[in-house]
């Protein structure tokens, strides 16, 4: 194939001039050679404009600079000038609303970063904040250009720049098609959310190479940033999946629950589940004994719309859920303990994912659902020195600081200061229902016994039996259903079969909810 970026133009009149322009803009749409895309396909992954047309509705492309071309000199790249210089930028549409997209082409350059190429990138995420439209950026590159040397670096300083600019105003997805190290991953880091395709993305501040000469330790690539590794151990990513196409999808399906911006409220649906459903089911999804555990999932999917719901951080921190779902076609957040691990306590990690969440929630318009079964903070030594004091302060800060619609529903155990921080009343929740199962209370019947009757249940005859009567009295005393409800902490008790009308109801009251807070720059978040 000719490379006709490297050809001198010799057409004359305006026919010519346009034949030139569309074998240009072929070559363009090809890239730079068929064994390039061979290459890329042979690895299993897609080439830059392939992911972009998934992405996308059919046909809504619209590209920016596809002939941009890159102006630096020496170690050959004087005789390498290639179009889109390694990387795709424009705008389209999904579900019919705008979506600005970049996306590296590994075909060029190993999709590295140089001067051009940022400013690309540096252009489009300008536009998508100016026009106020969510940004997908599709990262398959092989870091700074190195060849340009410290141009390059500045160029992903401008990246983080605008993708902090952007925080909280536009949605930010990075999906992670290949290879992301050094500070190329800080980028994605600091959007709101990480897609990952497995054995073919990677993520990692320094790679395998320098860890074994540093430590010593032997990993591969996927075993040190690999999609699994980061949707499971260390929290980087959100989602993980087998292949780019149903990783695409749901990208797609990510941004129906999303408002282009932060001026808008979440797209909703016409929805043909009843919003007076009962849920009888759920007499028998929550056991009424405590101790007994149960799957968290199964009771959102049953009070949400159609029983769908996307899960965020799905394997990282299991004990608790976040997921974004709809009800009554408008969009929530649900936050909920989940007994099936650990309990459901709150621990350094539950607390950082869902303190993470609350604010992603906060930050686009959309109502928060807090779904409590907590028997408290998890105790140990290791939680202690890993500063769950701390950790636990960003949860509560990020619900404090909330002013969307939340909602609470205590089904079972609430305890302690868990209780407190899982969005009680006494922090701002502006409804708080229970379930006739629920135990509000300082700590559970037996501890609490412990503590307050310790000495008369040393001092008695029988002391297992005292014990038991005293865990009896005060169970009966302060710990009823109704104890709460009776000093205003909870605004009502409910049949737990009237859940989905009763939250439905609540959020369609709340839909107009309208809070400022106090005049400042910003806050000073616990770290």
């Amino acid at each position: 194939m000719t490379d006709l970026s490297q050809t001198p133009l010799a057409a004359s009149d305006a026919r010519g001039r346009v034949a030139e322009l569309h074998a240009i803009r072929e070559q363009v749409r090809r890239g730079p050679s068929e064994r390039a895309t061979e290459a890329q396909h042979s690895k299993g992954k897609l080439t830059a404009r392939e992911r972009i047309e998934l992405l996308l509705d059919e046909g809504s492309f619209q590209e920016v600079e596809p002939l941009r071309r890159h102006r630096a000199t020496g170690f050959g790249l004087e005789d390498r000038k290639p179009y889109t210089d390694g990387v795709v930028t424009g705008w389209g549409t999904v579900h019919g609303r705008t979506v600005f997209v970049y996306a590296h082409d590994f075909r060029i350059f190993g999709g590295a970063l140089g001067e051009a190429h940022a400013q690309k990138i540096h252009k489009i995420m300008d536009m998508a904040i100016a026009a106020g439209a969510p940004l997908v950026s599709l990262n398959d590159g092989a870091g700074a250009r190195i060849q340009e040397g410290v141009v390059a670096l500045a160029g992903y300083g401008g990246i983080f720049q605008r993708n902090t600019r952007a925080s909280g105003v536009i949605p930010q997805i990075s999906v992670m098609l290949g290879p992301c190290a050094g500070g190329a991953a800080y980028s994605p880091a600091l959007t709101d959310f990480v897609f990952m395709v497995r054995d073919t993305s990677q993520m990692f501040i320094t790679g395998p190479d320098v860890v074994q000469a540093v430590t010593g330790a032997q990993v591969s690539q996927n075993g040190l940033g690999g999609a699994d590794v980061h949707a499971s151990t260390s929290g980087v990513a959100h989602f993980a999946y087998d292949d780019e196409t149903a990783c695409l999808e749901e990208v797609r399906y990510l941004l129906s629950l999303l408002p282009s911006n932060n001026r808008e409220n979440p797209p909703r649906t016409e929805c043909a589940d009843p919003a007076d459903r009962r849920g009888e089911v759920l007499y028998d999804l929550v056991p009424a004994d405590g101790n007994r555990p149960y799957d968290m999932r199964a009771v959102i999917e049953e009070i949400v719309d159609d029983g769908e719901m996307l899960e965020v951080h799905e394997r990282w921190a299991t004990n608790i859920i976040c997921a974004l779902a709809r009800m009554d076609g408008q969009v929530v957040g649900i936050v909920a303990n989940q007994p099936q691990q650990l309990a459901g306590v709150l621990d350094i990690h539950a607390s950082e994912k869902a303190a993470r969440f609350v604010q992603m929630c906060d930050a686009f318009n959309i109502p928060i659902l807090t779904l409590l079964d907590v028997p408290g903070f998890l105790p140990g030594v290791d939680q202690e020195h890993g500063g769950i004091i701390r950790h636990g302060a960003k949860l509560l800060y990020a619900y404090c600081n909330a002013t969307v619609p939340r909602i609470s529903l205590v089904l079972r155990k609430a305890y302690g200061g868990a209780y407190i921080v899982m969005d009680s009343q006494s922090i701002g929740a502006d409804l708080t229902y229970a379930w006739p199962t629920n135990e509000i209370a300082v700590m559970g019947a037996e501890g609490a016994a412990g503590v307050i009757f310790r000495r008369q249940i040393a001092a008695s005859d029988d002391p297992e039996a005292t014990r038991a009567e005293l865990v009896k009295e005060y169970r009966s005393e302060l710990m009823h259903p109704y104890y709460a409800a009776e000093r205003g902490l909870v605004d009502d008790v409910i049949d737990p079969a009237e859940t989905r009308s009763v939250l439905i109801g609540a959020l369609a009251m709340l839909r107009t909810k309208h809070a400022d807070l106090p005049a400042r720059k910003h806050g000073n978040p616990p770290q």
